[in-house]
């Protein structure tokens, strides 16, 4: 997502240059893409920011408002771009990407084929994973929507690495160009079994495809067609429960009431006791957030028999 600094292809520009996409973070639930333009200026509650004072730092630093206030300039990742991107269909978020990333093998240098490009969300993932020497052939039916994404791409630096085209991959499948050339296949489609018979030509030998389905029915009739070119198949539900981390006081007494670990052992009482101990200890408390996000889809993958 960083621009490449050509004499060092391996290597990130850290420094915030004129033009830049970054991501002014304001709070985790907060955050937004702002294109650094000198002479321009954010404005939020914390006050104003002038885009000049960010030219020339660092990617992570804070940098202050007329008022004192701050916020922190993050550069633009994959993992930041799914969480302030347009959300102009459903999108996949990091527990379900991660997963497709690593279960389809996927590494620099790999030829990626996508259907149903969306808003963008997994493409940019797998343009990273590919990065430098792979390409990502990303598709779409919607033309308008194959547009926006077309302009994201540029914007956050990502378009050398992947190609937007228009084609109704379910009614006509993959072009024939890339036939026996794709390390790997993603499908997110309504009917992702009228499009098995074109992936079964575009893998490599070995090569492996991923399904993303929100119904179990679409599920099995993908896995009906799969069984006829295809191994291995395999389906997956991720379930992301996040945790709250801090510290809380504990009450000690003898109905150990309100603790939420209950009293302390007898023995620690009155070893305090003894001591003349009036501190209360304190404890890191662990709890479940109270919003976790449910059932997203079904990740049917599966493996191209070799001949």
């Amino acid at each position: 997502m960083l621009p490449f600094d050509q004499s060092k292809r391996n290597c990130f520009q850290r420094c915030i240059c004129d033009g830049d996409l970054v991501i002014v973070y304001e709070r985790h639930d907060n955050m937004k893409a702002i294109k650094v333009t000198n002479g321009s200026e954010f404005q939020n509650r914390f006050g104003v920011f002038k885009h000049s004072d960010w030219i020339g730092k660092s990617f992570g630093c804070k940098v202050l408002s007329n008022k004192g206030g701050f916020v922190y300039l993050l550069a633009p990742t994959p993992e930041l771009w799914t969480l302030v991107l347009s959300h102009r269909t459903q999108i996949l978020y990091i527990a379900d990407i991660s997963f497709v990333v690593t279960y389809l093998e996927i590494v620099p240098g790999c030829l990626v084929l996508e259907s149903g490009t969306g808003s963008g969300s997994l493409t940019t993932s797998l343009a990273r994973a590919v990065a430098p020497s792979g390409h990502v052939h990303t598709f779409d039916f919607h033309e308008q929507r194959a547009a926006l994404a077309r302009d994201d791409f540029e914007k956050n630096g990502m378009s050398s690495l992947i190609t937007v085209s228009v084609r109704d991959i379910q009614g006509e499948g993959f072009p024939e160009e890339f036939c026996g050339a794709a390390d790997s296949v993603f499908l997110d489609l309504p009917q992702p079994w009228l499009a098995l018979p074109s992936v079964a030509r575009m893998l490599k030998q070995d090569g492996i495809v991923c399904s993303f389905s929100p119904c179990i029915e679409q599920v099995q009739r993908s896995c009906e067609t799969l069984r006829s070119n295809f191994t291995d198949i395999r389906t997956f539900e991720i379930l992301l429960r996040t945790y709250e981390i801090r510290e809380e006081r504990l009450r000690v007494d003898d109905d150990s009431k309100g603790s939420p670990v209950g009293s302390l052992p007898r023995k620690r009482r009155q070893s305090e006791e003894n001591y003349g101990s009036t501190e209360k200890p304190s404890s890191i408390m662990a709890r479940p957030c109270r919003e976790t996000k449910g059932h997203t889809g079904y990740l049917t993958f599966a493996r191209l028999e070799c001949n």
